[in-house]
């Protein structure tokens, strides 16, 4: 494994980043203000309020009129679990953090399956999350938990981002093609992973609307608040096992809703180390399928930071 320093290395691309003086803070302060504006992002709207609202008496009515399967289950758990792993050992530890190195296949399933999850494109994901470890509990953070749990759960996403968004923040991301191809056209791939697959195996079984339901809208709703706990609950309840300066917190049961994610208070300490749950107990899928791919030869640079807890 490759050791590294405790500064922040998955900003070391962008020279602002790098520099730590008060001006450079108030500089990226001021870039990050002008990503969101004052409008109403009706999209989060739409995929985070209207959808669940019309989620829920569906998902009644189907159960009271077709039953609740099995393959509904097998389905929601399957999707449930590529989602999120997509998210955390992809979307987080690898574009966001660069805690290792991998090919095309895991980066392609990250990619892929991270858009069935309704959570933005990587590149835009990862620049918000590198924003909130820069900035971490400041206006500069996006998903500020001092702003109020409801904002940090999902609030901030009913704003509006700028389309002249820079992403100086990651300009590392934006020199690799295929997460350019994936925000480029998120567009189109976020409808046909989120409904158009789900809906597609539910018809191979026969069982199109059930893929749609409960592999589509359930699947994401239900998603979507267990990752949101790593921004409020995370933030907001357990122990701060390794520093008390920041609000970041250790949870398991929340760690348990996100594939490993909860470790927080870990996370936040050492932002650019492969491992959440770092010790060898801590439930945390993520490094475990990071682990396993450089077994399989498929990951190499797992990153691990000298200075952290074994």
């Amino acid at each position: 494994m490759e050791t590294l320093s405790n500064q922040a290395p998955y900003l070391s691309q962008d020279a602002i980043d790098r520099d730590p003086s008060p001006a450079a803070k108030v500089s990226r302060a001021l870039e990050n203000e002008a990503v969101q504006t004052a409008d109403i992002n009706w999209y989060g709207v739409a995929f985070l309020v209207i959808l669940p609202i019309l989620t829920l008496p569906l998902a009644i009515w189907t159960v009271q009129t077709q039953g609740f399967s099995t393959f509904a289950l097998g389905l929601m758990i399957s999707l449930w679990t590529a989602g999120g792993l997509a998210i955390t050992a992809g979307y987080h530890r690898l574009f966001a953090h660069k805690t290792y190195q991998t090919g095309s296949p895991m980066k392609w399933f990250s990619l892929l399956f991270g858009a069935m999850t309704v959570q933005n494109s990587a590149l835009i994901w990862a620049s918000d999350h590198r924003f909130h470890h820069q900035f971490q509990d400041t206006d500069g953070d996006p998903y500020n938990i001092n702003r109020g749990f409801y904002w940090a759960h999902f609030g901030w996403m009913m704003k509006k981002n700028k389309e002249d968004r820079t992403y100086a923040n990651s300009l590392d991301l934006k020199k690799d093609a295929a997460v350019m191809f994936q925000h480029n056209y998120y567009a189109w791939v976020m409808p046909l992973m989120n409904f158009g697959l789900p809906t597609l195996i539910g018809a191979l079984a026969g069982r199109a609307w059930e893929g749609f339901l409960w592999g589509g809208l359930v699947r994401m709703t239900f998603f979507h608040h267990c990752t949101f706990l790593v921004n409020s609950a995370a933030h907001y309840f357990g122990k701060k096992t390794h520093s008390q300066v920041n609000t970041a917190r250790d949870s398991l049961w929340v760690s348990i809703l996100t594939f490993g994610e909860g470790y927080h208070s870990f996370h936040h300490a050492y932002p650019a180390d492969h491992r959440i749950g770092h010790r060898w107990h801590h439930y945390d899928p993520g490094k475990w399928l990071i682990r396993s791919l450089r077994f399989l030869g498929m990951a190499q640079d797992l990153k691990v930071n000298p200075k952290a807890p074994a």
